[in-house]
Formats: C-alpha cells, structure tokens, sequence
C-alpha cells in the first residue's frame, strides 16, 4: 500500500506541476494580450490627438516668420493680383485662372503638386489656364524654423530671372521632411537651384542670401491669414474651392475638362486639342503622396482627389 501511495503522490505532484505550468502559460498569453490592446490603443489615441492638433492650427492658421515682415516690400518682377502678391504663370490671355496658396514645407502642397502638375502645365502649354501662385509661410509658424519664408524668397529671386515655374517644380520634387527645416538653409537651395538651366547666377544667389523678397513673403502670409482659408493647399478655380465638395472633389480630369469647356464657352469652338508638353520641371515627377502629412493635413490621394491641408 505504501508504495502505492507513494505512486499516487507522485503522479499527482507531476500533474499539478503540469497543471501549473498552463495556468503560467494561459496568464503569460493573456498578459501579452493586453500589452498588444494596450499598444494598438495608443497607435490610436495618437492619430485621435494628431487629427486633434489639426483643428488648432486650421484654428490658429500659423502666425508665420517674424523675419519675413523686416525691410522694404519688394516684389518679384511681373508679380502680380492685389498688392502683386501673387508669381503668375501660363498666358495672361487664358480664359480660366487657377489659384493656388503653398507653403514649400507642406506635404499636402507636395501631393498637390504631384497629382496635378502635369495637367496645369498641360493646360497652360495649350493656353488655356494660367495660374497665380501664392507663397505662404505657415509651417515655419505652427512649427518654427525658416524653411517657408527662405523656400518662398528663394522662388521669387527665380521669378526675377525668369525660372519660377522649373525651380518651384524643383522645390516641391525635392522637399525634405515636414519637420526638417532644410530649407531654412540657403545653401541647399542655391544647391537645387543647379537643377535648373541658368538659374544659379551671381544674381540669384545674391537675392537669396539677402533675402530680397523675405517682407514680401510677409505680407503674403497676412493676406493669406486674412483670407481665413482652410489651409494649404488651398486652391481655386476661377474663385472656387476645387476641393470644397470633399464628396466629388476636382481630380485632374475634370480640372483638365472644366478648362477646356470653359475654352470652348469662350470662344464658341472646341477647345485646343493635342497634348503638349510644356513642364519646366528640371528634374521627374515625385511619387504622389498618399499618407496624410506630420501635422495631419489632408494629402491629396492617388486618385487626384484632395482636402485643404495644414501643411
């Protein structure tokens, strides 16, 4: 009997040994349940309070440099628009006019460009938009640093001679992170001024590193903080919101159809055909963005469709 017992004993021993090491087993996979929960909460949370941040600064819509609005207002040669605050470029002749607010730090901007870059240069090669471009600053207010009002100086010593339209290409193709202030330095972008044909003269280098245009960047940031837009991009086809109906907003198809009907309203015949192509860019078309931006912003999808973003 004795050493059934003892069998017994043993046997019941293994099987509480057992028995323990599946509870451990069971409270150790219930325990890296809850720290995956806990870790995909705060993912969450996170994205909650970015998308939070976003209603501040759409809110605050950026208070811009405060180096921006030092010295005389100088425009840039052929400005344009009140205050001749706005860079235009296709034929003044054209019968639609596209406007459009940037920000050269703003990835939502960037995404813009991406997705309808080659229908506005398209469009204007035909004559039949022009676009009057206005340069903002709102991330160097929401985030600090001098990127935007450098970037836009910088742009606007190309319109002087000549090269907006292929160095503003350049800038968005190349823009560094949203919280990299890169072009806050002016040797990066007398760097990329290299990419395109004759602009890195004495001239322009000079313009930039004075910062020439920096109090008309300035004042164009007021205005657009008096304008009370969404944010950037904020773009407009003959004074409208081309992405105020975010249910059927403006792809570049229909950008390219509504220009061309309103040629054709115009001038009673059809509109230009053909496919010119016209873009200054020095350098290929940047991937289209299709993640919102660092501050949440709305990125324009691959599609073409986009919301007004904070940069």
């Amino acid at each position: 009997m004795s050493e059934k017992n003892d069998g017994a004993n043993r046997d019941a021993t293994k099987r509480s040994a057992r028995e323990r090491l599946q509870e451990e087993r069971e409270r150790q996979k219930s325990r890296d349940k809850r720290r995956r929960t806990l870790l995909v909460a705060s993912a969450v949370v996170g994205v909650l309070g970015l998308a939070t941040v976003v209603g501040v600064i759409a809110a605050n819509a950026g208070k811009g440099d405060k180096s921006a609005k030092e010295g005389p207002v100088v425009a840039p040669s052929g400005a344009t628009g009140k205050d001749a605050l706005a860079i235009r470029t296709g034929k003044d002749e054209a019968k639609s006019t596209l406007t459009v607010w940037e920000d050269f730090r703003c990835p939502a901007c960037k995404a813009f460009e991406d997705n309808y870059r080659a229908t506005i240069h398209d469009l204007e090669a035909k004559g039949l938009l022009k676009v009057d471009y206005h340069l903002v600053t709102l991330i160097d207010g929401n985030m600090g640093g001098s990127g935007s009002l450098k970037g836009a100086n910088a742009a606007a010593c190309a319109q002087d001679a000549g090269k907006f339209s292929a160095y503003h290409d350049v800038l968005f193709q190349n823009q560094p992170q949203e919280v990299d202030d890169a072009y806050g330095k002016n040797a990066k972008l007398l760097e990329l001024a290299g990419k395109v044909e004759g602009l890195d003269t004495p001239a322009f280098r000079a313009c930039v590193e004075k910062g020439t245009h920096n109090s008309w960047v300035g004042k164009s940031q007021e205005a657009f903080r008096a304008g009370n837009f969404r944010g950037t991009p904020t773009v407009q086809l003959d004074g409208k919101d081309i992405f105020s109906d975010q249910a059927n907003p403006v792809t570049p198809q229909k950008l390219k159809e509504q220009v061309e009907a309103a040629a054709k309203g115009a001038t009673g015949a059809p509109a230009a055909k053909g496919s010119a192509k016209a873009s200054p860019s020095a350098t290929p078309s940047a991937t289209p963005s299709s993640t919102p931006s660092g501050r949440g912003s709305k990125s324009p999808s691959k599609t073409g469709s986009a919301g007004a973003g904070e940069g």
